[in-house]
């Protein structure tokens, strides 16, 4: 009967290992669980496994497992959806300093030009579609001028709709993944981890000196989302230009993937870190 669910196959594993404890259904036991343990002082979300361990679930009712099983059938949780944003948001390696980046707390008053990369930054989130066959969207131009912010932003808004996000920052990476060439399985795994991520998020695309080896990377990387329909979200210093004259097929596939949503800064004076908003 488990193996005819549909559910994680991990899922599959717990809920057969629990299977034997409980009452008619995991529901029922939890009630029976929370009226003897009334007033006792014991933590409710506290419960014995069949080994007589003592283990703390995050939702009672489901026992951390996201499905219910009632009447010899398989339920969703009302805790499923709270659990998968929790592991959205620990999957996509963006800081906690990164996620209060968004919208409203991004400044666009001060020029037309970042007006217009805030408008089309909300206009992409509104109008994104999750099952990802989506355009991209690109910032490039000035430092400082916020690009990352406004990454981050679309970024923090998609998981909040239960869309995963993947965080490169672009060099750390990039010397990560050539330092580890030779090791062709962390290089496999870290490579498909970027190349089939719902959404990739990179920052500072081209930044810093680059080599061939940085080229090859990045072109396998945006090639199979390309070829995939998989969106990106790209912040880079170099104008569409550079990037066609670094490289023509990355610049081109980029352009392709965004065409409608590229937003350029220019400018030193967009630079805040430097001048402020003023």
């Amino acid at each position: 009967m488990i193996e005819n669910l549909n559910m994680p196959e991990n899922m599959k594993m717990r809920m057969s290992k629990l299977i034997k404890s409980l009452p008619k259904n995991n529901l029922e036991g939890s009630k029976s669980y929370l009226k003897a343990t009334k007033n006792t002082g014991i933590d409710n979300n506290i419960l014995k496994s069949e080994e007589d361990e003592i283990v703390e679930y995050k939702c009672l009712k489901c026992r951390d497992l996201r499905f219910i099983l009632k009447d010899n059938e398989a339920i969703p949780c009302t805790c499923k959806g709270v659990r998968e944003a929790e592991e959205i948001l620990l999957n996509s390696g963006i800081s906690e300093e990164f996620r209060k980046k968004n919208f409203d707390n991004f400044d666009y008053s001060y020029n037309m030009e970042v007006c217009e990369a805030f408008s089309k930054a909300k206009e992409y989130v509104k109008n994104f579609d999750k099952s990802c066959k989506n355009k991209s969207i690109i910032f490039v131009g000035q430092v400082g001028s916020g690009k990352t912010h406004l990454s981050m932003a679309i970024a923090n808004s998609l998981m909040k709709e239960g869309v995963g996000v993947l965080y490169m920052p672009y060099r750390d990476n990039i010397i990560s993944l050539k330092q580890n060439m030779m090791d062709e399985e962390y290089y496999r795994k870290v490579m498909n981890k970027f190349k089939r991520a719902k959404v990739l998020l990179i920052d500072d695309l081209f930044k810093g000196s680059i080599s061939g080896s940085d080229v090859n990377i990045i072109f396998e990387i945006i090639n199979y989302r390309y070829l995939n329909g998989l969106p990106v979200i790209v912040s880079c210093e170099k104008s569409i230009d550079e990037i066609v004259s670094i490289d023509e097929a990355i610049g081109s596939r980029l352009y392709e993937m965004s065409c409608g949503y590229v937003a350029s800064f220019s400018g030193r004076r967009l630079n805040y870190r430097m001048y402020g908003r003023s």
